[in-house]
């Protein structure tokens, strides 16, 4: 039932009555489905204003700062929950109680080993591959081991699609990191909570016991909850779109691995690293933050501002809090480093910055992070993935749970030749 209707008029006359809707939250939708049977299509390239589909999974408005996944307030989860607790939500649409928590936590526990013959997958890559171009791979090669249990229409099978999924995830990723530098894999352990085991599993060696430090754990689990779920972006929307067609979910996931590889999507705090390395030492910040503020300069500061958020990131509080306690716990004397803190210094206290509304992203934060910690670059979108997954399997969920669900068939604006004779090679 529309809330109200707007009219579409050409020339002066009426050609179709839409409906409008309201959400819980946000911008009102007018609903144009019928438009193609009036003789036209809508022209949005990038989605700017175009509303995809409807989901009760995460809400986000950027000119007041706000990210809420299920109405709870990212801060609050971030500080308050652990990123299985928001995995649980994201999946349930409810915080889960003690009982539920544990059962879930011991589910994910259960699943994080992977079938022996996935191993062999990575001798198949050669050791300088890009560990993105393993883990698109090896997650697409998950249905081969799960295809009698791969029924789209059945919400337990897909919610077990969704355990396995989470679980291995990290599993894989270590293991292409291992795979890369030469190392043995290493298998996960059940003692440790999620992010504890990633880290084991990452830097972990037979010859010697590794001992995860709680500060650096807490900081991996707040960065897999802050990438959790972004709403419609461009990876999202493509499991979606993917998933549309009825493609299995580890299909679907790998599709969603493959659009985050993109630079322009989940490559901002990787190239955060890559300008702390170009500008290379505190001397030359100012330098750089003239550059920053002359238009006619190409040069841009990377992981300052956002997109979406056009007042602050409310990742990037927490972020910033977390960053701070990684980096006073490890003690790690390094120049970019300290140029991040220099640049971060100017950002917040310089009027330009302040104004021009150039605060440090969440981007700007992790990847800080995850270079104390001892990850490289190569692997910062493959952790985004990993955040990513639980965001991408509730909306694949979710949309396969509504009525009436259709194949994605997004329509264009043609310019090309029309009409054109076709001539007979033997006569041309």
């Amino acid at each position: 039932m529309a809330d109200s209707k707007a009219s579409l008029s050409i020339d002066g006359n009426v050609i179709a009555e839409l409906p409008i809707h309201k959400g819980s939250a946000g911008n009102d939708v007018i609903d144009i489905r019928t438009l193609g049977a009036a003789g036209y299509f809508t022209y949005d390239p990038g989605f700017m204003a175009t509303a995809s589909c409807e989901s009760a999974i995460t809400f986000i408005d950027g000119d007041k700062g706000i990210l809420q996944h299920r109405g709870y307030a990212i801060d609050n989860l971030a500080k308050q929950a652990d990123y299985l607790e928001v995995c649980y939500i994201l999946l349930h649409g409810e915080a889960p109680n003690r009982t539920q928590y544990d059962e879930f936590k011991s589910i994910i526990n259960n699943h994080t080993m992977v079938h022996e013959k996935l191993v062999h997958f990575f001798h198949g890559f050669l050791p300088d591959a890009h560990p993105m171009a393993m883990l698109c791979g090896v997650v697409g090669a998950l249905s081969s081991f799960y295809h009698s249990d791969l029924d789209i229409h059945a919400p337990d099978q897909r919610m077990r699609s969704a355990h396995r999924l989470i679980a291995k995830m990290p599993t894989i990723a270590a293991m292409a990191y291992k795979y890369s530098i030469g190392q043995p894999f290493v298998y996960p352990r059940n003692d440790l909570n999620y992010a504890e085991n990633f880290l084991h599993m990452m830097f972990s060696v037979p010859a010697e016991p590794y001992v995860v430090s709680p500060t650096v754990a807490r900081a991996m689990d707040r960065i897999f909850t802050l990438h959790a779920d972004h709403e419609q972006n461009a990876s999202t929307s493509t499991v979606r779109l993917a998933g549309s067609s009825g493609a299995n979910p580890y299909a679907c996931i790998a599709a969603g691995v493959a659009s985050l590889w993109g630079p322009a999507h989940g490559g901002a705090n990787e190239a955060c690293l890559t300008m702390l390395t170009e500008i290379g030492s505190l001397d030359r910040v100012d330098e750089y933050v003239a550059k920053a503020k002359d238009k006619s300069d190409p040069f841009r500061l990377m992981g300052f501002g956002h997109r979406v958020y056009k007042n602050f990131d409310p990742r990037a509080t927490v972020m910033r809090d977390t960053c701070h306690e990684v980096l006073k716990e490890l003690g790690i004397q390094d120049p970019l480093l300290d140029v991040a803190m220099a640049l971060e210094k100017v950002a917040l206290e310089d009027p330009y910055f302040i104004e021009k509304k150039l605060y440090p992203n969440v981007d700007f934060y992790s990847g800080i992070i995850l270079k104390a910690i001892g990850i490289p670059t190569n692997m910062f979108t493959v952790i985004f993935a990993m955040s990513r997954n639980v965001g991408w399997i509730a909306h694949w969920d979710e949309m396969l749970g509504q009525p009436g669900q259709k194949i994605g068939r997004p329509r264009q604006k043609y310019t090309g030749e029309i009409n054109r004779k076709f001539i007979p090679l033997s006569e041309r």
